[in-house]
C-alpha cells in the first residue's frame, strides 16, 4: 500500500509540476472563454503555444542543462540550495510569456495581471527560498485557482463549480502529496499556495474596484 501512496504521489507532482501549471490554465481559459465567445484559432495556438514554449519549455531545458552539469540534483530540485538559478530562468521565461500575452497578443486585462502575479509569484518563491523551502507546486496550484478567480472577476462570471472544485481538490491532493513524500512541511505548502493565489488574484481585484 505504501508503495502504491509513493508512486502516485510522485505522478501527481509530476503531472502538477509548477512550470505545467501556466500551460494548463491558458488552455482552461480559452476552452471556459471560447464556449461564450468562439476565440479565433490562430490566437488560441500561439496563446497555448507559447506559453507552453516560455514557461515550460525553455525552463525545463535549463534544468535539464544544469541537472547535466551536476548543479541540480534532480528534475523536482529538492535541495532548496540549488533552487536559485533554475528559478531565476524560470522567472525569465514567464516575464517573457507576460510580454507575449500583454504587448503582442493583447489579450484581457485580468489576463495580463495573471501572467505578471505569475511572474512576480516565482520570482518570490525564488527569493524566499534562499532561507525557506516553500513549495513552488503549490504555489503553482495556488496561482491557478487565483487566475480562475481573476477569469470570473474579468468576464462577470460566478466559478464553474467543476473548475472551482477540481482545482481545489487538486490542490489539497498534490498537497497531500508533497507531504507523503517528506518533500515540504504543512507550512511551507499552505503557505505556497497561498503565494500563489495572492499573486495572480489579488491585484487584479484592487485594480477592478478601483477603476
Amino acid at each position: 500500500m505504501n508503495k502504491v501512496l509513493t508512486k502516485a504521489a510522485k505522478i501527481l507532482s509530476v503531472e502538477l509540476y509548477p512550470l505545467f501549471i501556466p500551460t494548463y490554465g491558458i488552455a482552461l481559459f480559452c476552452y471556459a472563454y471560447s464556449v461564450a465567445h468562439p476565440l479565433p484559432t490562430v490566437w488560441t495556438t500561439v496563446a497555448v503555444a507559447g506559453t507552453f514554449l516560455l514557461t515550460c519549455l525553455i525552463p525545463l531545458t535549463a534544468i535539464m542543462i544544469l541537472m547535466r552539469r551536476g548543479e541540480v540534483t534532480n528534475f523536482h530540485i529538492d535541495n532548496a540550495r540549488e533552487r536559485t538559478v533554475p528559478y531565476l530562468y524560470s522567472a525569465f521565461g514567464f516575464a517573457c510569456w507576460a510580454y507575449l500575452m500583454i504587448a503582442i497578443l493583447h489579450a484581457p486585462v485580468y489576463i495580463g495581471f495573471i501572467a505578471v502575479g505569475a511572474t512576480a509569484a516565482i520570482g518570490l518563491v525564488a527569493l524566499i527560498n534562499r532561507w525557506w523551502k516553500i513549495s513552488a507546486h503549490l504555489t503553482g496550484m495556488g496561482g491557478l485557482v487565483g487566475g480562475l478567480l481573476c477569469y470570473c472577476l474579468g468576464v462577470g462570471a460566478m466559478p464553474s463549480a467543476w473548475m472551482l472544485c477540481l482545482c481545489l481538490g487538486l490542490s489539497l491532493l498534490l498537497m497531500y502529496a508533497r507531504l507523503y513524500l517528506n518533500a515540504h512541511t504543512p507550512a511551507q505548502v499552505c503557505a505556497g499556495w497561498l503565494l500563489g493565489l495572492v499573486c495572480t488574484f489579488i491585484p487584479y481585484c484592487i485594480y477592478s474596484y478601483a477603476a
